[in-house]
């Protein structure tokens, strides 16, 4: 039984970006629960574009009709001041902030624009931090204030094409925590939510059918609770979204150890890279490791074993700011081995280029400032012909308690180190992608990762460029191109200010160089997207640790009071099921298997009967029918989508004679049909991320099939079959002109769901004609053979006949799916494989096919065909790979079939 309903009577509660989506939600929300509601909303769209008062009108309008007291706000998020003056205004005082406003500007590291890197950071980062200065104050006098910042699974883990968004989105968690610690005397606590929620921004990449599951109804119960007065919670993270609720931290391995001493070299630490990835023994730190107790340790390990020395002859090496401390020691080590170094410096970079000079080495000074990328890169490529690799090492402090930060201190502390590490990146990458080769490291830091007292700014640059790296590893690997990240722990002129001198002395940056060199060298035990904590003789991996956390029944409104009630649950990282996600496939399994979690899903909830029954019920169920409308346009693009050509002009032309609809367009119009029934009452366990198409039919019912046509499809539950293992779903659906009532096509789709058996049901399908059969080639030479290649841009073009399913475009997402790049539609390769049939041997009246494997775009398909009575036999194979992608397959001719 949940408990008493959480309130925030008398409280102002400030929303950014809270006219649609996510932050709608929390507006009507919290205007529910009795808070005075500030809605803020610039009104533009969702890549930033323009601005308006409606969209946080139309919120505010919606709060007080429900008896609620909200205002409207239009100012934009780096106006923070603004919007924070109209809470106070209106309601005199502030008491939550919720960071939600967000844009995208997805685009490969390649072709992104300065615009794109800078609109993201204006609106993500520095817009959370001008919100949350200007409410700091206020916070601080009263003693109270709660603070949710907005991270991503992007930017937890770095994601495609998301170079400057996963960069943002990190920045908040070393933002948030630095705030956390910093604000929890006064009673401010600071929480980040990385929510995966149906919104503008998600429409664009995912179906439907997950979207209906991501609601951002989700997400808000737990923003309810991190900002109740009485939440204890502060400097946490937490993934939320499809009904499940998982907490994450940072895990760092126990680590290798070595001497300091001339026996730590690259090799030294490879020939210990088990312990420098050995989790076994793990810490869940707040901060640094003991820096002096691990060198007084590593002092007294015996020396290094002779390890194998790397070799970089001919290696071009940039390094920022290589003037002195860290980057100096890595220039020298670099120099050492046989690489040409680039020192930047916008101080004094001669006293280094010098110094390796004597030593007998190459190396040429570049005093361009970091955030002149073009400029940096353009002393490598003037002097030595290329670049091969980019250690991002330059670095400032301007530390600064948040309620005296100013926003010059903030600006510039990014600039220095996000925008520097950004800019060199950008200009070396054109070279990397041309010669398939590039090493970079970027540098982060303990105070990003755990947050730090008076770092705020610092802080969150770190972590984006944490985030940033993640982002671009996955960008760059298929171009031998590899990034890491390290969190140095040396003495520098920058940690003079910060440490004890005869620490600084201790802490040697020669200590931190050899696993930079390692890292930048064709031996890297792993060669990209990792971090590591590094300094002392001592390097160590970190990397997120999640708990299972607790998935609520997606058929029950989720209230605070019930993730209350799992709270321990949730926050529990001691139990069996904690995991450790590294992408985006593994951040989102936990949600996506919580889509089929209903009330009444689970086996424990319900017995065979209950199952049989339901199936009964929803046979028994009559669908209202869901418009289709199509036209000559629509036909030559499923046409084209297909694998016409410019020169098929039946196909692609409408004032042809023989103008005509392909008949696998008849798949179409049922697609996206609302069935009478849920796949999660009638089978088990039901997860959508189970479900595989396993055959089509298609009956052709309609001769000859219009070009262009208002229709109606009438889904049907077929029949359900229990496979022990998996449960079997048959779905027949009638498409009918909608004007006469004559039917045009029938189809069955046939799809199997993995873990969703062993419910009682019958264990084999019924037999229904041409729809059931199973066609076996002959044992001969096939009657007729086509090959066509498939276009790279088939899927793109395919798509966009209906099924948006971003499994077929999105690289990131394909990847949760198991793909390493976007896969061909099932029914376009069936389209093409249909084609092959009508062009060889005429029209049919119904085609039958099982899906047996993938096709990649670009790959080429080769049907089989065998006339067999009136039947064509026929199936198709992969040439590239020689399996098969659609087996037993077979169509019946039309009149005898006489060929077109």
């Amino acid at each position: 039984m949940a408990g008493p309903e959480l309130r925030y009577d008398g409280q102002t509660v400030v929303v950014t970006g809270a006219g649609g989506g996510l932050g709608r939600e929390y507006a009507v929300f919290f205007g529910s629960r009795g808070a005075n509601v500030v809605v803020n909303d610039l009104g533009g769209s969702f890549k930033g574009e323009g601005k308006g008062s409606k969209a946080a009108d139309v919120v505010v309008d919606e709060i007080k009709a429900a008896g609620g007291k909200a205002v409207a706000n239009y100012d934009s998020v780096e106006n923070g001041d603004a919007i924070i003056k109209t809470a106070i205004d209106a309601f005199g005082r502030v008491d939550v902030l919720v960071n939600n406003a967000g844009i995208l500007r997805d685009v490969s590291f390649k072709n992104m624009k300065q615009a794109d890197w800078d609109l993201i950071y204006r609106v993500h980062v520095y817009g959370a931090y001008k919100c949350a200065r200007a409410a700091w104050p206020y916070w601080r006098k009263q003693k109270y204030g709660r603070l949710i910042s907005t991270a991503s699974v992007a930017g937890l883990f770095g994601s495609f094409g998301q170079t400057n968004y996963s960069a943002a989105k990190l920045a908040l968690v070393g933002f948030t925590e630095t705030l956390a610690k910093e604000g929890f005397k006064y009673n401010i606590l600071c929480n980040v939510i990385a929510p995966i929620a149906a919104s503008r921004m998600t429409e664009t990449v995912m179906p439907p059918d997950v979207l209906e599951h991501l609601h951002p109804k989700w997400v808000v119960p737990l923003v309810g609770v991190l900002t109740h007065k009485s939440s204890t919670e502060t400097g946490s993270i937490y993934e939320v979204g499809g009904g499940h609720i998982a907490k994450l931290r940072w895990e760092r391995a126990k680590g290798a150890l070595l001497k300091t001493d001339d026996t730590l070299t690259p090799g030294a630490i490879a020939a210990k890279w088990k312990d420098v990835v050995n989790f076994a023994e793990p810490e869940h730190p707040q901060g640094p490791a003991n820096a002096m107790e691990l060198l007084e340790t590593a002092a007294q390990l015996p020396p290094s074993a002779p390890a194998e020395k790397l070799d970089f002859k001919d290696k071009v090496v940039l390094i920022t700011g290589g003037g002195a401390g860290l980057g100096r020691a890595y220039a020298l080590q670099f120099a050492k081995l046989g690489a040409k170094i680039v020192i930047n410096d916008l101080a004094n970079p001669d006293a280094v280029v010098q110094e390796i000079q004597k030593m007998g080495g190459q190396a040429v000074g570049n005093k361009a400032n970091v955030v002149d990328g073009e400029a940096v890169i353009k002393t490598a490529i003037d002097t030595y012909g290329r670049i091969d690799v980019l250690v991002n090492n330059a670095g400032i402090l301007r530390d600064k308690a948040f309620a005296n930060m100013t926003d010059e201190q903030w600006e510039i502390i990014h600039q220095v180190h996000l925008y520097g590490t950004f800019a060199p990146t950008k200009a070396a990458w054109p070279y990397f992608l041309k010669q398939k080769y590039g090493r970079v490291i970027n540098t982060t830091s303990t105070s990003g990762i755990y947050g730090n007292f008076g770092q705020a700014n610092y802080a969150s640059a770190k972590t984006a460029i944490l985030g940033f790296s993640r982002a671009l590893a996955l960008e760059g690997k298929k171009y031998n191109i590899f990034v890491n990240t390290i969190a140095p722990n040396a003495g520098t002129a920058l940690t003079r200010t910060i440490m004890p001198e005869e620490m600084v002395q201790a802490l040697k940056p020669d200590y931190v160089a050899p696993l930079v060199v390692l890292l930048c060298s064709d031996k890297a035990p792993q060669p990209t997207g990792g971090l590591y904590e590094v300094g002392m003789g001592w390097f160590a991996a970190t990397r997120w640790q999640r708990t299972g956390g607790h998935g609520f029944p997606t058929d029950v409104k989720l209230t605070p009071e019930h993730v209350l009630e799992q709270w321990a649950k949730i926050n529990n990282f001691d139990d069996s099921r904690v995991n450790y996600p590294t992408d985006n496939q593994s951040g989102t399994e936990l949600i996506m298997a919580n889509m089929g979690n209903t009330s009444k899903g689970g086996k424990e909830k319900k017995d065979k009967s209950e199952y049989l029954g339901a199936i009964e019920e929803a046979k028994n169920a009559k669908a209202d029918g869901t418009p289709f409308e199509y036209d000559e346009r629509d036909v030559i693009l499923y046409n084209l989508g297909v694998g016409a050509k410019r020169t098929d002009l039946p196909f692609v032309y409408e004032n042809h004679d023989n103008f005509q609809v392909l008949p696998t367009f008849g798949v179409i119009p049922p697609f996206n049909a609302v069935a009478p029934f849920s796949f999660a009452d009638i089978v088990p366990d039901f997860s959508m991320m189970m479900l595989l198409h396993g055959e089509q039919y298609l009956e052709i019912r309609k001769f000859p099939i219009p070009t262009e046509a208002k229709l109606v499809s009438y889904p049907k539950l077929i029949e359900v079959v229990d496979k022990g293992a998996a449960g079997v779903v048959v779905t027949g659906t009638t498409t009918k002109d909608a004007t006469t009532g004559e039917d045009i096509f029938y189809n069955e789709s046939t799809v199997f769901i993995r873990g969703s058996g062993g419910f009682g049901g019958p264990k084999k399908g019924g037999s229904r004609g041409a729809a059931t059969a199973i066609h076996k080639p002959p044992q001969r030479a096939p009657d007729a053979v086509v090959e066509e290649k498939t276009t790279e841009e088939q899927a793109a073009v395919y798509r966009l006949s209906g099924d948006r399913n971003p499994l077929h475009i999105d690289p990131e997402f394909s990847k949760v799916g198991g793909f390493k790049v976007p896969i061909l539609h099932g029914l376009c390769f069936f389209g093409i494989s249909g084609k092959h049939v009508l062009q060889k041997f005429g029209a049919y009246k119904n085609i039958k096919v099982r899906f047996a494997g993938t096709v990649l775009p670009g790959q080429t398909l080769r049907t089989e065909m065998w006339k067999v009575g009136n039947t064509v036999v026929f199936q198709t194979v992969v040439v590239e790979t020689g399996k098969l992608c659609v087996s037993g397959a077979g169509a019946e001719l039309l009149g005898g079939g006489s060929k077109l």
